[in-house]
């Protein structure tokens, strides 16, 4: 890997983070999704982000995936 695909990655990795930015600004419903499991007693709660987890990995799955192709060229 030469200082070109090293920046090539860094661009990628930057857009990718103000692209997370802009939907959390605008409203992403993260850690509110349906399928996770929040249980509340008195003076406690327990929080369970299992669906958002899984878009979460499927998110990142896909953005490395997309950065393995454009690395390989």
């Amino acid at each position: 890997m030469d200082a070109s695909d090293l920046g090539r990655m860094l661009v990628i990795l930057g857009i990718v983070v103000v692209v997370f930015g802009v939907l959390l600004v605008v409203g992403l419903p993260l850690g509110r999704l349906p399928g996770d499991i929040t249980l509340r007693g008195d003076g406690w709660t327990f929080y369970v982000p299992i669906a958002t987890s899984i878009v979460l990995s499927v998110g990142l799955t896909l953005v490395f995936a997309l950065a393995a192709a454009l690395g390989r060229h």
